[in-house]
This record gives structure tokens, sequence and C-alpha cells, in this order.
């Protein structure tokens, strides 16, 4: 399928520069057809494989007519594992006139690379219609790569609350594994379907409060065919909270033999990953506050030699 790049070149200076340009272009294996304007220096390109637009810009760049590139920032939001980096890259990478895209899960950052203007509102689009909302770096929040105060707070406040309501469920669940005699005890004051309700109230709790940001995410991407570390821990800890709710209270439609709840193994794994998170949090946000004091002492001015040989002092920007 044919598809169009455009370049703007540079060291264009009259007509002759133009069919030359043309002639490189054409004599790539692919290129079905090159249309280079002098005005503009602007080269439009009808091409297919095994052409790209690096090879392209390559024999260019040798003929002496240079692609320039662009370069934008976007800041972009929801990442969380590795998949979500190659997902956003993907998307990228798939946008016209983009030569490459690499994201930053530490600093929440995607840096493209294009052989035309870039458009940071149509980059920014089409990664937010995935699921990771994205803006122009400075337009987006967290410019100085770390995770913004608030969100860490509330991070580790999800992990409290998950710990709180987790630790009853999983001592009584496992409490017998540690201390001879506790699960016998235990079900000499409790009978075990009043143990199991207060189980499943809970750890309801901890899906339905601090753990719903992993279905609020998980899910959709799921649906999109795009499943993450979120879409994960929706499924497993969904899959192990609905098993249990059966057995607590439909155990008739189970065999007697499998009428075990497993309601701790959801709560703790959320209260898990969620500490991992906020460790995760804390960790980018020295690091961004290390990134920023850095910048900091990069100089404002410098000095450039002119072809004169006359030293002049300019602003870095």
């Amino acid at each position: 399928m044919s598809k169009n790049v455009s370049f703007a070149l540079d060291g264009m200076s009259c007509a002759s520069c133009v069919g030359r340009a043309e002639r490189v272009l054409r004599a790539i294996d692919g290129v079905q057809s090159a249309s280079v304007n002098l005005a503009t220096e602007g080269a439009q390109v009808v091409y297919e494989a095994p052409a790209s637009p690096e090879l392209m810009a390559a024999s260019l760049g040798k003929a002496g007519y240079p692609a320039r590139q662009y370069h934008l920032t976007l800041a972009v939001e929801g990442m969380s594992c590795a998949a979500c980096v190659g997902r956003v890259e993907r998307i990228l990478g798939a946008q016209a006139g983009v030569a490459s895209a690499a994201a930053n899960l530490a600093t929440r950052r995607a840096q493209i690379t294009g052989w035309q203007p870039l458009e940071a509102q149509v980059l920014a689009r089409a990664v937010t219609k995935a699921g990771y909302p994205a803006a122009a770096l400075e337009e987006g929040a967290g410019g100085g790569g770390g995770e913004a105060p608030e969100e860490g707070a509330r991070l580790w406040r999800d992990v409290w609350i998950a710990a709180g309501l987790t630790l009853p469920v999983f001592l009584t669940e496992m409490g017998g594994h540690f201390i001879p005699g506790f699960h016998h005890g235990l079900l000499a004051l409790i009978p075990l379907q009043s143990l199991w309700l207060l189980q499943f109230l809970l750890v309801s709790a901890v899906l339905a409060w601090p753990g719903s940001r992993f279905f609020r995410k998980g899910f959709p991407a799921l649906m999109r065919g795009a499943p993450d570390m979120n879409a994960l821990v929706a499924l497993g800890a969904g899959a192990a909270w609905t098993y249990s709710v059966v057995v607590t209270f439909l155990p008739w439609a189970l065999p007697e033999a499998s009428r075990v709840v497993y309601f701790e193994a959801a709560a703790v794994s959320v209260t898990l990953i969620l500490l991992g998170r906020a460790l995760e949090a804390r960790a980018r946000g020295r690091a961004g506050q290390a990134i920023a004091r850095l910048l900091r002492l990069t100089p404002k001015r410098a000095r450039r030699i002119g072809e004169d040989g006359v030293v002049c002092e300019v602003a870095v920007a």
C-alpha cells in the first residue's frame, strides 16, 4: 500500500538542486513519485516498501540536501509497565510524519522525532484515545519528571486503607499457618459462614475503594485489545473475588470439595501492588527532583564563534 511522507530540506539554492534531489529520491527502489519545491524547500514523496523515510533521508543527506528533523516532547500519564511504554511508542510511530518515538516510564515523557513539523494536539489525541492521557510538555503536568505530590499522597493513603482492611482477612485465613490451633479456635468463636461474610465485606471494600483504579483502567484496556498490568491485576483479583462470592452465597452451585474462598488472595494482591506503585512514585519523585537540580545548573548563555572569528555571547535557547 502506498504511503506519503514530507521532508523539509536544507541546502536547496537553485533549480538544479531541485532536479538533483528529485533524481535521488526517484532512484530509491519503492519510490513511486517525488516532487521537490524550491520555494518551500519541501519534498513530497509517495512510496511503498522497500523504501522508507529513513532510507530516503539518508540518501538526501549523502547528496547534500539533509532532511530537517523536528522534535516534540509529550507528557504522558497512565503508563504503569513496559507494555504501556511499548504501546505508546507504537501508537506514536504509526502517526504521519513521525520518524521515531521513545517513551520513558520513569519520567512519564515521550520524545518524538519527525520529518515534518509535528502537530502536538494530533499526537496527544492519538495517545489519549488509547488510554494514556497526553499533552505537549508545556501544557502537561509533571514536567519535572516526577510524580505529582498529591498523587503520591493518594497512593500512600490507599496503601494504608487497603492494608488496614486486608490485615483481618489475611489473619483469619492464614493465621493457622503461623499459630497452631488458631483456626480451630477462631471457628469455635465465629461460624465459618459468618467468617466468609466478614471477609466478603472487607475485601469488597478493598476492591471498590483503593483497588478501584485497577478496574477503571484495566478493563477498558482489555476491551481495546491492549491489556496492561492493570488488566492483569483486575482479572486476577476479580476472578478470586467472584469465585469466593459464589462459594459464600451459592455454595450449592459447586461440589463440596471446591467450597473454598480466596478473598485474601484478591485483597493481598491489590495491597502489595499498591505498595509497589507507592514506592515507585516516591523513587520517581526523588529522581525528578535530582534531574530538576541538574537542569538548574545548565548554563543560560554560551559563546558563539562566527565565520569571521568574532566571539559573541548568545542565549543557549
